[in-house]
């Protein structure tokens, strides 16, 4: 019986210590936190996607055709900021990344789409540091 109970536990901290396990367990940003939004250097520009499911999607390479990308999104500038109002933890699967995403659902709070809620992947976030005023 205690040898039993060691094994398991030994299982289970195992587990709990990979990697993969601790990044499916956390996202990469705090509640609440606030953030801005940029993408790579070539294309900084943000899709803010009106679903996640949609999001999902087009980081897995499925969509229809360019007019239904836009019909969903908003493009939001590099420089925009969030707050993140939720986020769901290695749900993204892109079809030409190297690993998986976090979704974050956020709201706009500067920009033209200021109010505005929608989901991002958590490549295109980027928690924010320091003081503003």
């Amino acid at each position: 019986m205690i040898v039993r109970f060691f094994a398991v536990l030994v299982a289970v901290l195992t587990a709990l210590g990979s990697p993969s396990a601790l990044r499916a367990a956390s996202c990469s940003a705090p509640a609440g936190g606030r953030l801005i939004l940029a993408s790579d250097a070539v294309d900084p520009d943000v899709f803010l996607w009106d679903s996640r499911a949609r999001m999902l999607d087009y980081a897995a390479g499925q969509w229809n055709d360019t007019r239904s990308i836009f019909a969903h999104t908003h493009l939001a500038r590099p420089g925009t900021q969030a707050l993140l109002v939720s986020c769901v933890a290695a749900v993204a699967h892109p079809k030409f990344g190297t690993g998986d995403e976090d979704a974050l659902g956020v709201k706009v709070v500067s920009g033209p789409y200021r109010g505005h809620y929608g989901w991002v992947l958590s490549s295109d976030a980027h928690l924010k540091t320091g003081i503003s005023r």
